[in-house]
């Protein structure tokens, strides 16, 4: 496969994934709200945090509110990690290999970028409730037509490989937001609230049915254990180190016993750390300290696939 295909493949999974993951922090901080009522306006600078894009909102935006973050996030071309940019640089990959994808995929990513595009700021401001539910649905849509239509080659492969490294890193960084943003006082440990709280944590991962039959009670030590090293939950980031691996691999011919690449070899000590790893050496660390290594080991897995493929 020639590189430009390839990377415009890999890169065009990571956006869409990455636009879905946006309307998941949102959709958990709108949630969140509702518990907090006027006490919620402190929940939303984490989410500019959570982006990394913290320096870009301040320079425009007064004041991490409601109204501001929302727009930020979803609507605003000049972020290019809000949810219409993400999906308008995946729609334009896309559009550059329409011949290396199927026709069902390209059809219904374009859908899920006009949907977007054609909504009114203004009213999704005022009731966001039903928006980011729908651009979850329609990421996951997108998600079943690739996983049904598309051959398992080498294009399914690079796809397969931007979705899995794009969603651990998301999932490790809402992870690490949330934990400590969702840490209570003396005064709510244990009640209701609290449980209320981190089962919105896990409902932004889809993942507190699975939590509940796999662990039961909620608690953070729990919570942290499941989305890092569960090795089924398909949000988890042990999973999806799991799977992006399977496809470097199956793209190289590494498990025909070939010699390593750089790629192999960072993502392959990327996951081996997480297999001889559990939770209490993670606590005893600092969990916010594992994910921010763990969130610069990504970016070293994300370079050295550029070079292995991309770079030539």
């Amino acid at each position: 496969m020639l590189s430009r295909v390839a990377n415009s493949i890999y890169w065009m999974s990571r956006y869409v994934e990455r636009a879905e993951n946006v309307a998941r922090f949102i959709d958990v901080n709108l949630n969140i709200s509702l518990d907090f009522g006027t006490g919620a306006a402190g929940h939303w600078a984490p989410l500019i945090h959570a982006t990394g894009d913290q320096e870009q909102f301040y320079s425009r935006y007064p004041a991490a509110d409601q109204e501001s973050v929302l727009q930020f996030l979803t609507f605003d071309r000049d972020n290019p990690n809000s949810i219409l940019s993400c999906l308008s640089t995946a729609r334009e990959n896309a559009r550059t290999v329409r011949d290396m994808i199927s026709s069902a995929m390209w059809e219904e990513l374009n859908k899920f970028y006009l949907t977007v595009r054609s909504a009114t700021p203004a009213r999704v401001l005022e009731s966001p409730f039903d928006f980011f539910p729908h651009i979850k649905l329609a990421a996951h849509t997108l998600a079943g037509v690739t996983e049904s239509s598309l051959s398992r080659g080498e294009s399914w492969h690079f796809h397969r490989l931007g979705q899995m490294l794009e969603r651990a890193d998301k999932t490790s960084r809402i992870l690490d937001v949330k934990y400590f943003q969702l840490l209570p006082g003396e005064d709510v440990w244990g009640t209701q609230l609290d449980t209320n709280q981190w089962a919105a944590l896990l409902k932004s991962a889809s993942a507190l049915e699975m939590y509940r039959k796999a662990v039961g009670r909620i608690a953070p030590r729990g919570v942290a254990e499941f989305l890092i090293l569960d090795r089924e939950f398909p949000r988890a980031i042990r999973f999806c180190l799991l799977r992006a691996e399977t496809s470097l691999l199956a793209i190289t011919g590494g498990e025909h016993g070939s010699f390593q690449n750089r790629a192999e070899q960072q993502l392959g000590r990327l996951r081996n750390d997480l297999d001889y790893t559990n939770i209490e050496e993670i606590l005893q660390q600092g969990l916010h300290e594992f994910i921010d290594r763990f969130q610069r080991q990504v970016n070293v897995v994300g370079d050295a696939i550029f070079e292995t493929f991309f770079a030539l």
